[in-house]
């Protein structure tokens, strides 16, 4: 018999497990691109992030939540890849819980990643039913992986997909 205060570490050690693996990126021929970039969205402090300002840059979008055990899984290779990479490209961490839930999440986990709720729709290409779900999008726009569930963010695969999407020219036009 499982005790219920103890379903929550178990599912998150099984998903732990999960996390070790990279995500895929998607081949060129395959890749969607942003149609828009229109969305408003809020940190927790309350300040305003117009996604438009994003354009032209590389951006990981993650979609998750604190009672979630593949979101909590996956949340220690996001924040070391944010430590790495927080100052070179837009991460966009999206939660619709409470103020008070996210601080105390991150304070305890000593997360230092903004999270945002969204005060608008996001754009259609991120239609997220499951959680977790991470987008990591080219300057131009592209969809260069779209992963749901657990995963290691923090693996050279997805650093090197990170370094040649900084390393390239965008092609966008305003």
């Amino acid at each position: 018999m499982v005790v219920p205060e103890t379903r929550l570490p178990i599912q998150v050690f099984i998903n732990k497990g999960l996390a070790l693996i990279s995500p895929s990126t998607i081949s060129k021929n395959n890749q969607r691109k942003l149609k828009s970039y229109n969305w408003t969205l809020k940190d927790y402090n309350g300040h305003i992030l117009d996604f438009e300002t994003l354009k032209d840059k590389v951006v990981l979008v993650n979609f998750w939540a604190t009672w979630c055990p593949p979101c909590i899984a996956e949340m220690p290779s996001m924040q070391s890849l944010y430590n790495d990479y927080g100052d070179k490209i837009a991460f966009v961490f999206i939660s619709n819980e409470s103020v008070e839930i996210l601080d105390k999440f991150l304070n305890k986990n000593n997360y230092s990643f903004k999270v945002y709720s969204s005060l608008t729709s996001p754009p259609n290409q991120f239609n997220v039913s499951s959680i977790p779900r991470t987008f990591l999008i080219a300057k131009d726009g592209s969809i260069v992986i779209d992963k749901s569930g657990a995963s290691n963010w923090n693996s050279n695969t997805v650093r090197e997909t990170i370094d040649g999407l900084l390393n390239k020219k965008s092609v966008l036009v305003n």
